[in-house]
This record gives structure tokens, sequence and C-alpha cells, in this order.
């Protein structure tokens, strides 16, 4: 899928959401647990509930590791029910040596067709560039995270006053293009998006943390949207979760719907 692709995508729906497929069983609804496979039940009414709104789904890989070898047949027969035109992440957060790398990649975007695959850069060019061989497919290169914890090393800075956040966006860009590679961005870094936008004008960005960690859409679009949106925003627990009762398709649905109407009004100002 080309950038072009997914712009035309967020162009028909007048929104740029990604909805995170990040279930537990514990928190979905009681009258799912009958069903043969609860999570695949949980995930294909969200998914209905949904695709009108949403360009973008993300699986979080943890939520279908933590339930062994039947979590990955839910999580291939989710990814089998998406329709072709919605952008597929494998939030996986892999990175490890270039052989070990090729494997992760074959796996994603050969085997279950992801079209994308979050990546943690920190092992250098020789740890990503496999990811980058796939044509069509996505690197999208953790950035400047939304967790708390990513002040311990994101925001350090060098003799010159350089973030360390920084200077991976600065290395990395010319790793791939705006064709093949991405960056997680976290919401709640409000202004500090702008600082990422100096440096990556171009590519799009994946944004998680707006709804239940607190991020601000406006905030996102007015620092990080450029002349072709070049945002994806994530709300996973903001959505699935919106109602624990029967009707939580129905609560996803309008939860969904608000963040989409916000969306088209923020493309109309800041794109349009």
């Amino acid at each position: 899928m080309t950038s072009g692709e997914i712009y035309a995508e967020i162009q028909k729906k007048q929104s740029f959401l990604c909805v995170g497929l990040d279930p537990v069983l514990e928190k979905i609804p009681d009258h799912l647990l009958k069903e043969q496979d609860p999570i695949f039940a949980f995930n294909k009414a969200i998914i209905d509930a949904t695709i009108d709104q949403a360009v973008a789904y993300k699986p979080n890989l943890a939520f279908y590791e933590a339930l062994g070898p039947g979590g990955w047949e839910t999580l291939q027969k989710t990814l089998d029910y998406l329709p072709a035109e919605v952008f597929t992440i494998a939030d996986a957060k892999r990175g490890d040596i270039g052989n070990t790398s090729t494997l992760y990649a074959r796996a994603f975007f050969e085997k279950m067709n992801f079209d994308a695959i979050t990546v943690a850069p920190y092992m250098g060019e020789d740890s990503v560039s496999p990811f980058l061989k796939f044509e069509g497919k996505w690197v999208i290169l953790l950035a400047l995270t939304s967790n708390r914890g990513s002040h311990d090393f994101q925001l350090i800075e060098d003799k010159d006053g350089t973030p360390l956040f920084a200077s991976v966006l600065e290395k990395s860009k010319s790793w791939g293009t705006t064709q093949n590679t991405m960056y997680v961005v976290g919401a709640t870094r409000g202004p500090a998006i702008q600082s990422v936008r100096e440096i990556i004008p171009e590519h799009f960005l994946l944004v998680p943390g707006v709804g239940a960690q607190g991020g601000s859409l406006e905030e996102v679009a007015r620092y990080g949207m450029n002349a072709s949106c070049g945002l994806l925003v994530n709300s996973s627990r903001g959505i699935i979760y919106a109602s624990s009762g029967r009707d939580f398709a129905e609560a996803a649905m309008k939860e969904a719907q608000s963040l989409q109407t916000s969306m088209e009004k923020l493309l109309n100002q800041y794109c349009g």
C-alpha cells in the first residue's frame, strides 16, 4: 500500500483513525464467552462497527501471544476479516540482528500479510533494513513514545543539546523513504510533535495516546498534520471498551463516529 492509497482512504472517509485491536479476555462482554472464539467474535464486532470511520487497524501482538497458539490463530482470522483497503499494522515492536529481523519480516509480511510492523530502531540500521526490502510494506519506527518511562532515554540530550529521539529521527530517515517508513510519536507529546515535523516533514506518523491516555487530537493535528494529512491516530481502549455490555459494538461505533467528526473538521482546517 502506498502513501497515496492511504491518503485516498483518509479523504474517502474524512478520517485518519486507527483502531487498536487489543482485546483482553477478562474485559470483553460476558455473553461473548460462549462463542467458540470469543476474542475473534469481539474483534469482528468492533471491525463491523468502526469500518466506516477507520482507515487502519493495529493489533498489539502481546494480547494474542498471551493466549498461546490459539491467539495466533485468532490474530490471523482477524487479519483475514479486515477488508483490503484498510491499512493493517502489526504492533510487534520487533528489532534484532539482521538475519533475525529478516525472519520477523517474512513472518509478518509474507505469512500473515500485514501492511506494516512497528520496529524498535535502537540496534541500528542493520536491524531495520531487512524490513525495508519488502515492496509495498512499511516499517514504523519508535521515535517519541507516550509512556512515562520514555523520559529515561528518549529525551536525554547530547553535548549539543539534541535529544536522543531527534538523533534517531535524523539518522534513520535516510534508511528508507516516505513510501516505506513511518514513525511512532505519542499524542501526549503535544508541541514536541512540531520538533518531529521539522526533521521528518513528509513521513506519516502513527500517533497513539488519544483517548484513554489523554492526548489532544487537536494538538496532534495542529503540530503534526502535513499537506497529505500524514497522521494515523490510534485509539484502542477508548473505542473497544466504550461499553462492557451487549451494546459494546454500538458504543464503539459512537466513539469512532465522534472521533471521525472531529477529524473531518481538522482535515478541513489544516489539510483542506
